[in-house]
């Protein structure tokens, strides 16, 4: 029977938690930077249990900007297995912070969490994965009536509009790249170096039906720009993003060289290709063929703007426009670093939103302001990360923006563990637009 990662796992995790416990985090203060901030800043999320949303690219905040989602947990400093549980909620910044519980999961990681997301634009609706029995499902919350439903799929990203979403395989994602996927099932078809049953599925999030759109099997006998396939290597998808109007979407392909099925131990790095398809899984076109892929947003509907090292040219921040070979660098000697990047909402789409990782000097993130039309850069703080949150449970502050643009949500460990923090940036705005 396959074993899941954290399961051969376990007796590392459990040797490392003593030293990756929070509470030797705080004590190690040597060489950690002060926390600096530039713009009004305050914490809304505190102790019992650790906060944080993940991932920057979901919607976090309500068209009120005053619910704000959030998981919790009450440890830190290992990876999470099967059996660990978080809390799934908000916090109502519009009545003292108060935290409102909404569910729980068991389907988790502490890169993304668990997909937790507003659907659509009305704030009616939430959406987070979880397990039950022998899968992964997703579950949708109305707020409005108090009822929770089960679609049999977990989901990855969501239409804008909130009616379909796409769908991974979150146990290949466990074994190639911890962290990103989920504990407690294992991967049906870990000997297969790309299975034709695994790949991206398209889900109603209304009817809850779903159909494979895109297979893995297809995806690695598409030539890469050198003319190889890569039949030697591992196979797996990983990060999903759906265009502004829901017509196309974006899935990174990646492959580790080297995999041990029966260990779960693969050697080396993984190689990325970004491929955009339509919404049937066709009309595929290979928009970053440099397998240096990284952090990526929708510009709009056709541009992407995205951390590479297109073929030829340096590492940095470029726009890409899909289905053409049209690149374009952003930020040149201002965006200098990776970062997890975003536009703004609301009418401020010409600010990129973003992040640096610790500095090696300080450990400091900085979280910041890039505005496209002037090359400005506007840093709204600097924010201190101890030292043992590094690796898989490491704490990006991921930043992400209220639906109007004015305010910014951060996850950081540098008060009370990793908790969310709530920055104003409404007054740089009219200052600076």
């Amino acid at each position: 029977m396959p074993i899941t990662r954290r399961q051969f796992c376990r007796a590392a995790t459990a040797a490392s938690l003593s030293t990756c416990a929070f509470s030797d985090a705080r004590a190690d203060s040597q060489g950690i930077g002060k926390l600096e901030t530039m713009v009004p800043c305050r914490q809304i999320t505190k102790p019992p249990g650790h906060h944080w949303f993940g991932y920057y690219d979901k919607r976090e905040f309500d068209p009120t900007g005053t619910k704000v989602l959030s998981n919790r947990v009450n440890f830190e400093g290992r990876s999470p297995t099967g059996n660990d549980s978080i809390d799934v909620g908000y916090v109502d910044t519009a009545a003292g912070d108060r935290w409102v519980p909404l569910g729980v999961s068991n389907a988790w990681g502490w890169q993304q969490g668990c997909m937790l997301q507003w659907i659509g634009r009305d704030g009616r609706r939430v959406l987070w994965n979880d397990r039950q029995g022998d899968q992964f499902v997703c579950r949708i919350h109305d707020l409005k009536s108090g009822r929770t439903r089960t679609i049999d799929r977990p989901i990855y990203t969501i239409s804008d509009d909130g009616r379909f979403g796409l769908s991974a395989d979150f146990r290949r994602i466990d074994n190639l790249r911890p962290g990103y996927g989920y504990d407690g099932l294992a991967d049906p078809f870990v000997d297969q170096r790309s299975p034709k049953e695994s790949g991206v599925w398209k889900v109603d999030l209304e009817t809850g039906d779903s159909r494979l759109i895109l297979s893995l099997d297809r995806v690695a006998a598409m030539p890469w720009h050198d003319g190889q396939t890569h039949d030697e290597a591992w196979h797996y998808f990983n990060h999903l993003l759906i265009n502004p109007s829901g017509t196309r979407f974006i899935v990174l392909h990646r492959f580790r060289p080297e995999f041990d099925p029966p260990t779960l131990q693969y050697k080396g790095g993984f190689v990325t290709r970004m491929l955009t398809a339509d919404m049937d899984g066709n009309d595929l076109y290979e928009l970053d063929p440099s397998g240096k892929t990284s952090h990526f947003i929708w510009k709009d509907d056709e541009g992407v703007t995205m951390w590479t090292r297109p073929i030829g040219m340096a590492d940095g921040f470029y726009d890409f426009v899909d289905r053409t070979d049209k690149v374009t660098p952003v930020g040149v000697g201002v965006m200098k670093t990776n970062g997890h990047n975003t536009y703004l909402r609301g009418d401020h789409g010409d600010w990129i939103l973003n992040d640096t990782y610790p500095s090696k000097h300080d450990r400091r993130q900085t979280v910041y302001l890039y505005h496209v039309p002037s090359g400005r850069r506007f840093d709204l703080g600097h924010f201190p990360s101890p030292r043992a949150y590094t690796g898989e449970w490491r704490c990006d502050t991921h930043p992400r923006c209220s639906e109007d643009g004015t305010q910014v949500a951060i996850d950081s460990p540098h008060q009370d563990g990793r908790q969310v923090h709530l920055l104003d940036i409404s007054e740089l705005l009219a200052r600076n637009s």
